[in-house]
C-alpha cells in the first residue's frame, strides 16, 4: 500500500491575509512535500515496511543507521502533514480550556510559553523543529534537527513549527523570528493543539 499525500487542510491562497503567500504553499507542500511522499514510496516499496503505518516505519527506520534515508522521508511526510494542521486562516493568539491552564501551570505562563518556543524555533541550527510536546504528562518545548520527531523519543507532539529555509524564505527571506512572531501571532490552531492534547 503506496503512502499517500493528505490534501492542505485549507486553501492554498486561504494564509495570505494571515503572512504565507499560495507560492510558498506552491513549493512547500507541491514540491517538498511531495517530494518526500515519493521518495518514501520508492524506498519502500516491496519492502516489509511498506505495509505498516507512517508511524511504526518512523520508529522502526530510527534505530536502524541502514534505513537513514527511510526515516528521512517518512519522518518528513508526518512532520509536514502535522505542521500543516497546526496552521489555519486568523489563528494565533491565546489558547483556551484546559491548554491554556496547563500552558500556564507547566510553564509558568502563555507568555513564557511563547518566549520558550520562540527561542527553540531561533536558535534550532540549520534545518529542523521546534514543538511543543506532552512529556509523560507534562508541556515541554523542544527542538530537532533535520527530520528528527518527538515520537522518536516517546514524547506526544501537540504542535509544530518547520524551521527548515524553504517554510519561510518566499515570505521573509532570511528573517526566521518574524516567521516565528508571525506563526504565533496569526496561524496556530489551537483547536488542533488541544485535540491532540486530549487524545
Amino acid at each position: 500500500m503506496a503512502f499517500t499525500q493528505p490534501p492542505l487542510p485549507f486553501d492554498s491562497k486561504a494564509l495570505e491575509p494571515y503572512g504565507m503567500k499560495a507560492e510558498t504553499f506552491e513549493y512547500h507542500y507541491g514540491k517538498h512535500h511531495a517530494a518526500y511522499v515519493n521518495n518514501l514510496n520508492k524506498l519502500t516499496e516491496g519492502t516489509e515496511l511498506a505495509d505498516k503505518t507512517l508511524e511504526e516505519v518512523i520508529t522502526t527506520a530510527y534505530s536502524d543507521p541502514s534505513k537513514a534515508g527511510i526515516f528521512n522521508n517518512a519522518a518528513q511526510v508526518w512532520n509536514h502533514t502535522f505542521f500543516w494542521n497546526s496552521l489555519k486562516p486568523a489563528g494565533g493568539g491565546a489558547p483556551t480550556g484546559d491548554l491554556a491552564a496547563r500552558i500556564d501551570k507547566d510553564f509558568g505562563s502563555f507568555d513564557k510559553f511563547k518566549e520558550e518556543f520562540s527561542a527553540a524555533a531561533a536558535t534550532q541550527f540549520g534545518s529542523g523543529w521546534a514543538w511543543l510536546v506532552d512529556d509523560a504528562g507534562t508541556l515541554k518545548v523542544m527542538k530537532t534537527p533535520n527530520a528528527e520527531n518527538p515520537l522518536v523519543h516517546g514524547k506526544k507532539p501537540l504542535l509544530t513549527l518547520d524551521v527548515w529555509e524553504h517554510a519561510y524564505y518566499i515570505d521573509y527571506r532570511n528573517a526566521r523570528p518574524a516567521f516565528i512572531k508571525n506563526f504565533l501571532e496569526q496561524l496556530v490552531n489551537w483547536d488542533f493543539v488541544a485535540a491532540n492534547l486530549a487524545a
